[in-house]
């Protein structure tokens, strides 16, 4: 019994830090907005609601499962930054981290042989590939601008118009998606 905390608790403490890194994308979309960038400011905006979303979805788990949830203040988000290329470079740095919290729940859920814990947390590793690519992208297109923003901010606009939207494979979100 005690091993099948480890996994809930691990999801417990992963819910603060999709609820931080929400926050800190909120930061950086109104650092962009304030600078008139408003395509990167709508893409870290949208951001924050993705990631307010796999938070609530971590919690319908939790509840689903009957284990106790506790709904955590956030860690510190960071509010200023000297470019842009600073600003995605810890966006980056956000995701890796929360690709390295995943894998380690996967691997409690493995160990505990919580399978359905498992096949829960899959869907979050296949999503971080997606985060980690996405924003690895978008740090290669500013080093390419080479300081023109406005690069940066046709590169997002052309990449809109081929976006895709929801995944509908992801789990339920704890009082609906926003």
């Amino acid at each position: 019994m005690a091993e099948t905390r480890k996994f809930a608790g691990l999801l417990q403490t992963q819910i603060r830090h999709e609820f931080t890194a929400a926050q800190q994308y909120i930061a950086l979309a109104v650092w962009f907005d304030a600078r008139d960038l408003p395509r990167l400011a709508k893409r870290f905006y949208r951001q924050a609601i993705e990631e307010r979303n796999h938070a609530l979805a971590m919690v319908r788990y939790l509840l689903d499962r009957d284990q106790p949830v506790a709904i955590p203040g956030t860690g510190d988000v960071r509010n200023d930054f000297s470019s842009v290329h600073e600003a995605i470079e810890l966006a980056l740095a956000q995701e890796r981290a929360v690709t390295a919290d995943i894998e380690a729940m996967a691997k409690a859920a493995r160990a505990e042989e919580d399978y359905l814990g498992e096949q829960f947390v899959a869907w979050f590793l296949k999503e971080q590939v997606e985060e980690v690519a996405q924003m690895s992208t978008l740090l290669t297109v500013v080093e390419r601008a080479g300081g023109n923003l406005f690069e940066v901010e046709n590169h997002l606009f052309r990449e809109s118009a081929t976006a895709v939207e929801d995944a509908p494979d992801m789990p339920a979100v704890a009082g609906g998606k926003l």
